[in-house]
C-alpha cells in the first residue's frame, strides 16, 4: 500500500536528549500506531511473532553497545521515547528493527536499494539511491534537519519510523548512502543505520567518515556509499572486517562486490539475480548519462524498472519507498516517494549551515 503527499520535514535543534524530545513529540502519534501495529509491523515479516517482552534480553544487549560506541545517539533515543510517550525499549527497538528481521525475511525479496556515487565537475558530483524496504514504510518517511548543540555541522537525514538514521548529506557536503549486504554475524553492536547519522555528525570527508567508521563495531553487515565535493568510496563492512573502493564512478546493489568477501556472500539465489540485474542496469544507464545531468535526472535514473520496484500489494516484498539525489557541492538532497511521477521535495543547507525546504 502507497501513500500520497510529501515526507513531513522535522526541524531540530538542541543537545542530543533534546533532539530525540523534539522527534518523538512530534512523530508521537504516528511512532505509537507503528509499535501497535504487529510490533513495529514486525510480526507482518516474520514467521514467529514477536513482543517486547520476547526481545527485552537482544534489546538489553543492543542498549549497553549502543551506549558504549555511539552515546550520544543513547542519548537521543531517550529523548525519543520520552517526547514520544514511550517506552525506552520501544523507541531502541525502532533502531534495530532491521537486525531483529536479521536474515529471516530475505527469502526472495523484490529489491532492497540501488546505490551509486558520482563524482563530475561543476556542482554535479552526486550519490543517489532508491530505498527499497518490507512493512509498507511509506507512512512512516520523514526528512530530518538536526541542528545539534556545539556542533560545527548540520545534518538532513532521511528516516524511517523513529529512526535516528538512515541515509543523508550533512553542511560540509558528506553525503551517505547504504544498502543491505549479507554475510557473517549479525549480533548486538552499533545499527549501521545509527552509524550512518554518527558519520554525518562526526566527519566532513570521506577521508574522515572512514576513520570515524573504522572505530565502531556494527551490528550486521552493509555496504555505505561515502561521496564528498572531491571524491568517493563505499566501504564493504562484514564481521568486524571493512573492505573499501574508491573511484570516480560507483555503483552497489546487494551483494558483495569486493573479492575478499564474495566468498562469504549469504545473499540468496532469486535475491542475488535481481541484485545483478539491478547493478547492471544502473551502471548502463550511469553511463549513458552526461557529466552535467541535473539532479532531476539521477532520480529519473532510478525511477523505472529494475532498478525502481514497484508495490506489488506483499508487504513482506522490498520495494522503492524512495528515491533520493544529493549533491555535495551545492549541498542540496531531492526526494521521491513511491511515485515517481509526482514532484521531488528539494532541502538544501543555506550559507550559515541551516537547512530548509525549497
Amino acid at each position: 500500500m502507497t501513500t500520497g503527499g510529501p515526507a513531513p520535514f522535522i526541524e531540530l535543534s538542541g543537545d542530543p536528549y533534546e533532539l530525540g524530545r523534539q522527534h518523538g513529540a512530534t512523530r508521537a502519534a504516528g511512532l505509537r500506531a507503528f509499535l501497535d501495529d504487529g510490533t513495529a509491523r514486525l510480526n507482518h515479516l516474520l514467521d514467529t511473532p514477536v513482543s517486547l517482552d520476547s526481545l527485552a534480553p537482544v534489546l538489553t544487549a543492543f542498549r549497553s553497545e549502543i551506549e558504549a560506541g555511539v552515546p550520544d545517539l543513547a542519548e537521543e533515543i531517550r529523548g525519543l521515547a520520552d517526547g514520544a510517550g514511550l517506552g525506552h525499549d520501544e523507541a531502541l527497538l525502532l533502531q534495530v528493527r532491521r537486525e531483529i528481521l536479521g536474515y529471516r525475511s530475505t527469502r526472495r525479496p523484490g529489491g532492497d536499494c540501488t546505490t551509486y556515487a558520482r563524482v563530475a565537475a561543476g556542482g554535479h558530483t552526486t550519490l543517489a539511491q532508491t530505498v527499497d524496504l518490507n512493512g509498507d514504510l511509506d507512512d512512516q518517511t520523514g526528512l530530518l534537519s538536526i541542528r545539534r548543540t556545539g556542533s560545527p555541522r548540520r545534518v538532513l537525514m532521511l528516516s524511517f519510523g523513529g529512526l535516528l538514521g538512515y541515509l543523508g548529506m550533512n553542511s560540509d557536503g558528506l553525503a551517505v548512502g547504504i544498502n543491505l549486504v549479507l554475510g557473517g554475524p549479525w549480533r548486538p553492536g552499533v545499527p549501521p543505520y545509527l552509524a550512518v547519522r554518527h558519520l554525518l555528525d562526526s566527519a566532513g570527508s570521506v577521508d574522515e567518515a572512514l576513520d570515524v567508521l573504522g572505530g565502531l563495531r556494527l551490528a550486521s553487515s552493509r555496504s555505505l556509499m561515502l561521496c564528498d565535493e572531491r571524491g568517493a568510496a563505499w566501504v564493504e563492512a562484514m564481521d568486524g572486517r571493512t573492505r573499501v573502493m574508491r573511484d570516480t564512478t560507483l555503483v552497489h546493489t546487494n551483494h558483495f562486490l569486493h573479492p575478499q568477501f564474495v566468498p562469504f556472500d549469504e545473499l540468496n539465489v532469486f535475491a542475488k539475480n535481481g541484485s545483478l540485474r539491478r547493478l547492471d542496469a544502473c551502471a548502463v544507464r550511469l553511463k549513458a548519462l552526461p557529466d552535467d545531468a541535473s539532479a532531476a535526472d539521477h532520480l529519473a535514473l532510478l525511477s523505472t524498472p529494475p532498478v525502481f520496484v514497484p508495490d506489488d500489494g506483499d508487504i513482506r516484498r522490498e520495494r522503492t519507498v524512495a528515491v533520493v539525489a544529493m549533491r555535495p557541492e551545492r549541498r542540496e538532497l531531492r526526494l521521491l516517494g513511491s511515485r515517481p511521477f509526482e514532484e521531488a521535495q528539494v532541502f538544501s543547507f543555506d550559507a550559515a549551515g541551516g537547512a530548509a525546504r525549497g
